[in-house]
């Protein structure tokens, strides 16, 4: 495999960093609900079927990849979708809910787990890393939402840095592998905010390039890569050690599918993607990090996406933008995240707001990007109330980088 190929010559840990994980029982399940249905032992006909309708959903043509995918669609609907007759589509479904549908469990087993593998990866930043319970929950999806240029970016490189650094000074000592669908991963300013960070750790001879080593950064140009990348990277967690995995950004690589598929299409495209990158969270026990864009909702747009945008030379771009903007991904994947930090922009600061946490309340920090990252201007977070917590404020922030001044209410 690709993957693998380049996880082994970025070279190889000491053998005793290196640990064999054991996922535990839940994660077990969500391993079994993640496998394609083709794979399930059914009847070699039907297994067929599945196995067709599998192959093209890897390019988005089909529909059905996982159990969930048919388990939620009704019966009558997968008759006409597999070509198969009403009883052989009702024992599949038997077949697929029996070996999907994680096993019955006690409040005190799911405790046991929760409390073998509640760690975090700090940020760094002390007052976001309290609200949080420590950072970066492992195990978890993590959502970075907010207008391009305010500083996801920045915030996913100082992550990528710490995940990479020796357990002596709190790192993961780990590899880490970086998506970067919108070629945004500058080698340069990875190295600035290490230099600027941990002067006493890269003041060390070949330290920095031991860490910049550690990150393996992909650049998947369409849905179809993408996809195959998470499918290796599965495989490849376990085997090399790896301790984070970073999207920047999904909205860039789902919605530029998006723009070429028909409507069905749409509905199903991001069911695979989500699905797989929160039982990957479960299953490996990592901490995974996306980032999401923001959208125009005006249907007569020429573009629909603050990426997009950038793109586009008319001195109107910045008036278009200003009318009213969302979280790019919807409420679909707003539901199916564990946290979601918003960046925003107003009172002439930038703040991280944590939305959504099931540890956290709704507070928001003030911050800064410097030449060592994102630094908080203050650890007391500011109490967060009602509408507010999922309202992003663009206040007075340069949306395009083109020194545009703006003010939007964007809602998610």
């Amino acid at each position: 495999m690709i993957l693998s190929k380049v996880l082994e010559e970025a070279g190889s840990l000491e053998p005793s960093d290196v640990k064999t994980k054991r996922p535990p029982a839940a994660a077990t399940a969500a391993a079994m609900s993640n496998k394609l249905i083709s794979e399930m032992g059914l009847p070699a006909s039907i297994a067929n079927v599945f196995a067709a309708r599998n192959g093209f959903s890897r390019c988005y043509c089909g529909l059905l990849p996982l159990p969930q995918d048919a388990l939620s669609l009704p019966e009558f609907d997968l008759v006409a979708l597999l070509g198969l007759d009403l009883d052989q589509v009702r024992s599949a479904v038997a077949r697929i809910s029996e070996i999907a549908c994680p096993p019955c469990r006690t409040a005190l087993s799911l405790l046991e787990d929760r409390a073998r593998s509640a760690c975090h990866l700090p940020t760094c930043l002390r007052g976001l890393d309290d609200a949080l319970c420590g950072g970066i929950p492992f195990g978890a999806l993590t959502e970075l939402v907010g207008p391009s240029g305010i500083g996801k970016t920045q915030f996913c490189l100082k992550l990528a840095l710490l995940a990479a650094l020796p357990t002596c000074y709190g790192g993961l000592n780990g590899r880490i592998i970086y998506m970067d669908t919108e070629s945004k991963f500058i080698s340069s300013r990875l190295i600035e905010i290490g230099k600027s960070s941990f002067p006493h750790i890269f003041q060390s001879e070949g330290m920095a390039q031991e860490m910049a080593g550690r990150i393996v950064v992909l650049r998947p140009s369409s849905l179809s890569e993408f996809t195959e990348s998470l499918q290796q990277i599965k495989l490849m967690i376990l085997q090399h050690d790896v301790k984070l995995l970073i999207v920047d950004s999904m909205a860039a690589i789902l919605l530029g599918e998006n723009e070429r598929s028909t409507t069905v299409q749409k509905q199903h495209s991001w069911r695979w993607p989500l699905s797989f990158l929160k039982s990957l969270a479960e299953f490996s026990q990592i901490p995974i990090v996306v980032t999401n864009q923001v959208r125009s909702q005006n249907n007569d747009e020429v573009f629909h996406y603050s990426f997009q945008a950038q793109k586009n030379d008319t001195g109107k771009t910045s008036e278009r933008l200003e009318s009213h903007l969302t979280a790019a991904l919807g409420i679909q994947w707003a539901h199916a995240v564990t946290i979601r930090l918003i960046f925003e922009a107003h009172s002439g600061q930038r703040f991280i707001k944590v939305s959504k946490s099931p540890t956290s309340p709704a507070v928001a920090f003030p911050f800064v990007v410097e030449s060592s990252g994102i630094s908080l201007l203050s650890h007391d977070g500011l109490e967060v109330m009602g509408a507010e917590i999922c309202t992003i404020h663009c206040q007075g922030h340069n949306i395009l980088d083109q020194g545009t001044k703006s003010y939007s209410r964007i809602q998610c």
